[in-house]
């Protein structure tokens, strides 16, 4: 299990609770649970051409070449079966508050009230980058869409968009990507498959589970 301090411990299950009872709720398109995290990516080049020899099997050099990163942003909304991959240079306050802005103003999104968006605990995942990135009007505009949930430091396994990063990882990009051109091509692809086959998750953890298999995690109440 996690080191968690015990001082840290009540901070750690209400934030893990917050995130497991919201995945409980029935599907509300006012409401959507839309779940996001990023995860930079390597841009690497080969210094061979890779060819396939008499027993068909794929022969790649183990020499490459480096041509810096490029940051994958996914979002997923669970029980609708949806997911939107996009990529840029860098993963600044910024980056992550256009990011944001875009989701709230996709055309999927205009009827709903408000979006409840489930990421982690990194220091860029917050209302003030928001503020940063936009005019105040502008800012506050977008902040009201959206309700952050954060997943606990240590928990970020709790959130849905890092597993569907896995599967990204896993089936599409499992391999030398030498321009973020291609990177986006294929995940924007991917996303798209995806999409048309509404691959959905049926999340089966509950904060009941939880009080019962992470129960050295909760803090010891004295009678």
């Amino acid at each position: 299990m996690w080191c968690i301090p015990p001082e840290q411990s009540a901070a750690f299950v209400a934030a893990m609770e917050a995130v497991l009872c919201l995945y409980a709720l029935a599907y509300d398109p006012a409401l959507p649970v839309v779940c996001m995290d990023e995860q930079p990516k390597q841009l690497i080049g080969e210094t061979r051409r890779r060819f396939t020899d008499s027993t068909g099997r794929r022969i790649e050099d183990h020499e490459y070449v480096r041509h810096g990163t490029c940051n994958l942003w996914m979002f997923t909304e669970p029980l609708a079966g949806w997911r939107d991959v996009r990529t840029s240079r860098r993963r600044t306050a910024a980056d992550w508050a256009h990011q944001i802005q875009a989701l709230v103003d996709a055309p999927r999104y205009e009827s709903a009230t408000r979006i409840r968006l489930v990421c982690d605990n990194l220091n860029t995942h917050r209302i003030a980058s928001l503020y940063e990135a936009f005019e105040a009007a502008e800012a506050r505009r977008i902040a009201e869409r959206i309700e952050l949930v954060h997943t606990p430091a240590h928990g970020s396994w709790l959130n849905i968009a890092e597993c569907e990063l896995s599967v990204l990882s896993r089936q599409c990009l499992g391999r030398r990507i030498d321009t973020i051109q291609e990177i986006d091509r294929e995940a924007r692809a991917w996303a798209a498959a995806r999409n048309q086959s509404q691959r959905g998750v049926h999340w089966q953890f509950t904060a009941d589970d939880a009080r019962i298999k992470l129960l050295s995690l909760y803090p010891r109440i004295a009678a």
